[in-house]
């Protein structure tokens, strides 16, 4: 399917293209257990219940395992301006700290959705972990319901007013949980990207801390309150004696 969008401001490199899930909840406790963090790093020597109910298919380990990779997001997204492609870089979309410490490079996809039952994407078995970068993304659960995971990087400027052609390969269900899906095409200031919750988190919790301030300062100034030496016990057994 493809979608005509046009662009209402002029967005200036890098363009960070995300995807969006509502009414997923990747922090639900048993999917965010279910996985192996030594099975990325070392391969198929571990396997281990943690995995459960993902661990095997027709007898034989998965790698990766558990319900977090089975599930893993497969939807596509190309874009054009007029009859030009607009490139979207793959690469270093995960954390460099997950690629180099978490996923091994010479760990590979084995048995991975080859099963009757099929959860989302599917991964290249001649491309080690490390370099699976949409599974890196996606093993790092959202603490929310809602959240955006990040697809590509647009490294060229896109004018005001110009017509941009989406084109979406529509894979990933989300009619059997609920859930919406959505594309956000964003970029970024020297103070990071648009993040309403966190903005309004700081002003709710900033004025809550100037509030309580200024009133114990009331209650301070109106009822002072002094310490007095006679109370402290090491003065009442002094006093005894």
């Amino acid at each position: 399917m493809h979608s005509e969008s046009e662009v209402q401001y002029h967005m200036k490199a890098p363009i960070y293209v995300y995807y969006e899930l509502d009414n997923f909840y990747q922090n639900h406790r048993r999917y965010i257990k279910s996985r192996s963090d030594k099975q990325l790093r070392y391969g198929l020597k571990y396997t281990d219940s943690s995995c459960s109910p993902i661990e095997k298919s027709d007898g034989l380990p998965i790698v990766p395992c558990g319900l977090i990779a089975w599930s893993l997001f497969n939807d596509t997204y190309d874009f054009t301006r007029g009859s030009m492609g607009i490139v979207v870089d793959r690469k270093n979309i995960s954390w460099r700290s997950d690629r180099e410490h978490k996923y091994g490079k010479d760990v590979y996809p084995f048995n991975f959705q080859n099963g009757s039952l099929i959860g989302g994407g599917k991964l290249d078995p001649d491309i080690p972990l490390s370099n699976q970068e949409d599974l890196i993304v996606w093993m790092r659960a959202a603490a929310l319901p809602q959240f955006r995971k990040l697809y590509g990087v647009i490294e060229e400027d896109i004018q005001a007013d110009e017509i941009i052609t989406m084109h979406i390969t529509n894979n990933y269900n989300t009619y059997s949980f609920g859930g919406k899906k959505s594309l956000v095409l964003t970029t970024s200031t020297w103070l990071g990207g648009k993040n309403d919750f966190l903005g309004y988190a700081y002003l709710i919790t900033g004025s809550s801390s100037i509030f309580l301030s200024i009133l114990f300062a009331l209650i301070h100034v109106k009822i002072p309150t002094h310490g007095d030496a006679a109370y402290l016990s090491w003065s009442r057994k002094n006093g005894n004696n």
